[in-house]
């Protein structure tokens, strides 16, 4: 099943079923308003919500509205909860290098995670909102999963049967201010703005056997400025899954419905510094810390800037047969006009 949020009826937006092939969607008003709404009581909805996804793919409804994924937000508009992990120990280990930060062992068994905001999303056509491209715009493609209601103390088993929903993340870091921030010992605030979530959250059992461990097994997709820059795969190299990452959040609280669970930057472990872009015959990268650093250690400083005013961000992951499964987030990095 597929769900979307329309910027219409308010502040949370209004949800709508989509269908398969993300051409037209409904609204559901009678079922549930919202996301949130749907997700606060999933056990009785989701099996209506599941009937009119259902009757949209035979085509039963005789006039369902065209999908148009510049009219959505991200599926949940703003959440009670926006963890986001690093399941990705490579990626943790090459920005470290990048300041200068060895990579404690106990990453490797026990997940990094920080509470990000939640207040206000953007939706996947908004702009990447900042004042001063000297703070080191840079992209973070991740996969993410929404929660319904999360005991404390569960288990990796017991959370994973309560992941609802999946999407994919435009999470925005702001690297030049991270290094600053981090040296306090508080961990990230105003290096980590709002970020972008896919058009569309699916259920899992939308990707089929790609849904396998607790992972999703497809690559993800990332161009800048319409070039391919990275496809690296989801499912591989994904140190802790999402069943775990979901109960690295309830060890000491219990989870509310809605919370959403980030993956943390995909990334790949490839085989010697050279080769790893996709200029080299590589799977490239979901971020520029990432391509920053090899080129560090390559040359012995970057050679790629960071992201400027007017530079493009598509990120989008395709099922086997080519299709689209979340939709694109498609973004201009824009100076805040505020």
């Amino acid at each position: 099943m597929k769900l979307a949020t329309l910027k219409r009826g308010g502040r949370d937006g209004t949800l709508v079923v989509v269908n398969r092939a993300l051409t037209h969607c409904r609204p559901v008003p009678a079922i549930a308003r919202t996301l949130q709404a749907a997700l606060d009581d999933w056990d009785a909805l989701e099996p209506q919500l599941r009937q009119v996804y259902e009757a949209l793919n035979s085509g039963a409804f005789a006039d369902p509205e065209p999908f148009d994924a510049a009219a959505c937000h991200s599926p949940l508009p703003r959440a009670y909860q926006w963890a986001d992990g690093s399941a990705y120990v490579n990626h943790v280990e090459l920005v470290r290098r990048a300041r200068g930060a060895e990579l404690p062992p106990e990453f490797w068994s026990d997940p990094l995670m920080y509470q990000g905001g939640s207040d206000a999303f953007v939706g996947p056509r908004d702009p990447v909102w900042a004042l001063d491209e000297a703070w080191g715009i840079d992209l973070e493609a991740e996969v993410a999963a929404i929660t319904g209601d999360v005991k404390m103390g569960a288990t990796p088993a017991e959370a994973g049967k309560a992941i609802r929903l999946l999407m994919l993340v435009n999470d925005v870091s702001l690297r030049n201010l991270i290094p600053a921030e981090l040296a306090k010992g508080f961990g990230f605030f105003q290096s980590k703005p709002a970020s972008a979530f896919s058009p569309v959250a699916i259920t899992p059992d939308e990707l089929g056997g790609d849904w396998r461990d607790g992972k999703v097994h497809r690559p993800l997709t990332v161009h800048l400025n319409g070039a391919l820059f990275g496809k690296p795969d989801a499912g591989t190299d994904m140190v802790f899954n999402f069943p775990q990452l979901v109960a690295h959040v309830a060890k000491t609280r219990e989870v509310g419905a809605g919370s959403i669970i980030g993956s943390g930057t995909v990334s790949n472990k490839q085989g010697g510094l050279h080769g790893s872009s996709i200029a080299n015959g590589g799977v490239g990268y979901c971020c520029l810390a990432e391509v920053r650093m090899y080129e560090t250690i390559e040359s012995g400083k970057p050679q790629t800037p960071f992201l400027k005013f007017g530079d493009t961000v598509c990120i989008e992951m395709f099922a086997q047969d080519g299709a689209s499964l979340f939709g694109a987030i498609e973004q201009r990095v824009e100076k805040y006009p505020g």
